[in-house]
């Protein structure tokens, strides 16, 4: 049974509860993690979301989210869902959006709510996508994916376009992206430099 950190306004701790039961109506402020992972040439991964999914169902969006467990570091997190949803093993893990926030609403109503820092990393290997969490998987050079995102050409879900804007404000060559400072992530997030 899976279990997502519950935070307070300023991103402290309050509780925890089951995911499953998590997102609804009135979905609590909780804690999360996205991933942009760029292959060996530089391109990146871009993932469409499992039809079955109860959130953003059959839409694009970065290479991997998700929530880490109550008392999980989050670069373990990272680590543990991107082999799980794309059995792939990340180098040069970074964070990038240390505070990086969102609230948005699906047309039923139901609500993503969430701090959500946010992290690059990179893969020598091809992923190999979890059907039950990923349908599809497509490379972009980043300038494209960017441009693309910003004219609305390619639809994306509502954090990986206010995402993709704040890391657009970024240098424009992700490999020159400098880690963010760990002391800006909320104060709920484990941080552990050897995970």
């Amino acid at each position: 049974m899976e279990h997502v950190v519950l935070l307070d306004d300023s991103g402290f701790a309050c509780g925890t509860a089951e995911k499953r039961t998590v997102h609804h109506e009135a979905t609590p402020l909780h804690l999360a993690y996205s991933c942009y992972i760029f292959d060996s040439a530089g391109r990146l991964y871009v993932t469409r979301r499992s039809s079955t999914k109860a959130t953003w169902p059959g839409i694009w969006t970065n290479s991997c989210c998700g929530h880490p467990a109550p008392g999980e570091a989050l670069t373990h997190a990272v680590r543990r869902r991107v082999r799980e949803e794309l059995s792939v093993t990340l180098t040069d893990l970074k964070l990038i959006l240390p505070d990086f926030r969102y609230r948005a609403v699906m047309g039923n109503g139901i609500v993503e709510n969430e701090i959500c820092p946010v992290f690059s990393a990179t893969t020598s290997q091809v992923p190999q996508p979890d059907p039950a969490e990923t349908d599809s998987i497509r490379t972009f050079e980043w300038t494209d994916f960017v441009q693309s995102v910003k004219r609305g050409t390619f639809v994306v879900s509502p954090w990986c376009r206010d995402q993709v804007s704040a890391l657009a404000t970024l240098d424009a060559n992700p490999d020159n992206w400098r880690p963010a400072s760990v002391d800006l992530l909320p104060p709920a997030a484990i941080w552990c430099d050897a995970c």
